[in-house]
């Protein structure tokens, strides 16, 4: 950390509320008007609009509600802030060099480059907010101080620094702007109220009162950087693109023209040490038609494997271009584009042990690809397991050849309390009509928190953690947490058929009268018969239940109630059963 780091002059450019734009880019919710970022229930960042109502970062969610009724509120996602900022990187890369993300939404690169070629430091940073405003429509500013912090400040109220003023920028400036709230309340009871103040403080002492964060903190306040930029290495470019004078209508010449792309994209990627996992086609047909399709791969895509899913891709497009499909090319093929994506450095594919990834599996993935190729991606589904509270909730169709990755986060099954006693959960043998015990009130408390999701201290898991931590004393390590289970999911075994509309059914008490549930979860009477359809009533053997669900109730258009009962009828079928609204279905079948 040299002091010669101090006299770097840095560029920073600012892009105001960016949250609150990276939700208009990516999600279309416009940033005009009152809009509000959250992360911890707290108000991460806001729109002019908002604050103009008062709302202020740091408010609790309510709190700016309550100061803005029609406040649209927008879950934090770091993610989608980054993506939406590449574009605005890529256009400052496109006049400068150098650029280093500071975080979403600035960025920082040094002045002198483009203050030398634009013709000073105010006319570079004119041109810089005046390009990002050309290709991204995104508004911006722009701050030239020496060093990346004071730059930072700087670009806040878009001011250009002089050279070897910076100290004198920073003395007026409050200790809040450090970013270190515990620092800057102690600093503040102590009488320091700038970043002049602090600075002024002697290094060494700084460093014994407030150890290393504090000494870095107190270098930032006196105008020198802890480290030089780390400018980003421009992404290389990787497409490979080819026009064609005459038409491409023929399969085969189509595909000879793509395998003469698929080993320059190969090669390129080669020489960059890299390899794909994905490949975006693209193609433009005479008449201006563009069509775009994304292959993916369990391993690393060899230049064969490219050609191969290039002229699948082109076979199925010409060939329903034939065949009159729908959303096919209706001309000829003029321009291809291969789009390399999910690139990574290529070490090597290791090959399964056990046969993995065999012949057999990849003819398979050759054979279920082609269809893809023929009929699109929706052609061929595959399920994914993830996490829900019914059975038709925990499975997601994804194309074949997506990544299969549950919509909802998973967690373990229930399991039957030990408090029930093995007669609650199990069926009973034929031909006894006999309900199953209610458990005691003490358990149905218990099972009334997982239902609701309350997390009551009395509850019988806690007490006996508690119990076993006391044993362990103190000093024992905790264990990990595992995912908890989905309050009201139903304990396993989880059914082997899922019907894709519940199929309508009454069941019937032992005088032949509808069961119900009341309010308190009672049953009207004990189930005896189970009527489907036209069909005589099948005598009920066995039933546990009822496992109620109240699922969205603050969004009435959305709410679910209802009750289920796993049954075991007189001919040895074992259903899943659904009451809601007063009438019973069939929601799934076991073995």
């Amino acid at each position: 950390m040299s002091p010669t780091t101090a006299g770097v002059r840095t560029l920073v450019l600012w892009c105001p509320d960016w949250p609150v734009i990276a939700a208009e880019i990516v999600e279309g919710i416009p940033a005009s008007g009152a809009v509000a970022v959250l992360h911890g229930n707290r108000v991460l960042a806001c729109s002019e609009a908002a604050r103009a109502d008062g709302v202020r970062r740091g408010l609790r969610r309510r709190e700016a509600q309550s100061r803005c009724p029609q406040l649209v509120v927008v879950d934090h996602d770091p993610g989608r802030d980054a993506r939406a900022f590449e574009p605005v990187v890529a256009a400052v890369e496109e006049v400068a060099v150098g650029v280093e993300v500071i975080r979403a939404g600035a960025c920082a690169l040094a002045a002198r480059g483009p203050a030398r070629y634009f013709g000073g430091e105010e006319l570079a940073a004119e041109r810089i907010v005046e390009q990002v405003a050309q290709a991204c429509a995104v508004e911006s500013q722009v701050g030239i101080a020496d060093g990346v912090f004071a730059a930072g400040l700087a670009a806040r109220s878009g001011t250009i620094v002089g050279s070897g003023r910076t100290r004198e920028f920073l003395a007026a400036v409050p200790v809040e702007a450090l970013e270190r709230p515990d620092l800057a309340d102690l600093l503040r009871r102590l009488g320091v109220k700038t970043l002049g103040d602090f600075a002024a403080l002697p290094a060494s002492d700084v460093l014994t009162r407030f150890g290393f964060d504090g000494a870095l903190a107190h270098r930032l306040a006196g105008g020198f950087d802890h480290r030089p930029l780390a400018v980003r290495q421009p992404p290389p470019d990787l497409d490979v693109s080819d026009t064609y004078d005459e038409p491409l209508e023929r399969v085969d010449v189509a595909a000879f023209a793509g395998r003469v792309l698929a080993e320059r994209l190969h090669e390129r990627l080669a020489a960059h040490g890299l390899a794909c996992t994905r490949l975006g086609i693209e193609a433009v047909t005479a008449d201006g038609q563009e069509l775009h399709r994304v292959w993916r791969h369990e391993g690393l895509l060899t230049a064969a494997a490219i050609a191969e899913r290039v002229r699948w891709q082109l076979d199925g497009w010409l060939t329903g271009a034939r065949r009159g499909a729908p959303n096919r090319p209706t001309a000829g093929l003029v321009r291809l584009r291969l789009v390399p994506d999910g690139v990574l450095v290529h070490l090597g594919l290791q090959p399964g042990l056990w046969g993995d990834t065999g012949a057999e599996r990849e003819r398979a993935h050759r054979a279920l690809s082609r269809i893809q190729g023929l009929l699109g991606p929706e052609a061929v589904l595959t399920a994914v397991l993830g996490g829900g509270r019914s059975a038709d909730d925990q499975v997601r169709l994804v194309p074949w050849g997506d990544e299969r990755t549950p919509a909802r986060p998973t967690g373990e099954a229930a399991v039957p309390l030990p408090a029930l006693g093995p007669a609650v959960v199990s069926l009973v043998d034929p031909p006894a009509l006999v309900a199953l015990p209610s458990p005691p009130p003490e358990v149905l408390a218990v099972e009334k928190d997982e239902e609701w999701g309350s997390s009551a201290a009395g509850s019988q898991p806690e007490a006996v953690a508690r119990k076993e931590g006391q044993k362990r004393g103190r000093k024992g390590v905790k264990p990990p947490v595992p995912m908890p289970p989905w309050p009201g999911r139903l304990p396993r075994p989880a059914p082997a058929l899922v019907l894709p509309q519940a199929l309508p059914a009454v069941v019937l008490d032992a005088d032949r009268r509808p069961v119900g549930v009341s309010a308190r979860l009672e049953l009207t009477g004990d189930p005896t018969f189970l009527l489907i359809g036209p069909a005589a009533p099948v005598v009920i053997a066995g039933w546990a239940g009822p496992w109620p669900v109240d699922e969205r109730w603050w969004a009435p258009a959305e709410a679910r109630r209802r009750a289920r009962f796993q049954v075991s009828l007189d001919d040895g079928r074992a259903l899943l059963l659904s009451l809601a609204a007063g009438h019973w279905a069939i929601e799934a079948i076991y073995d």
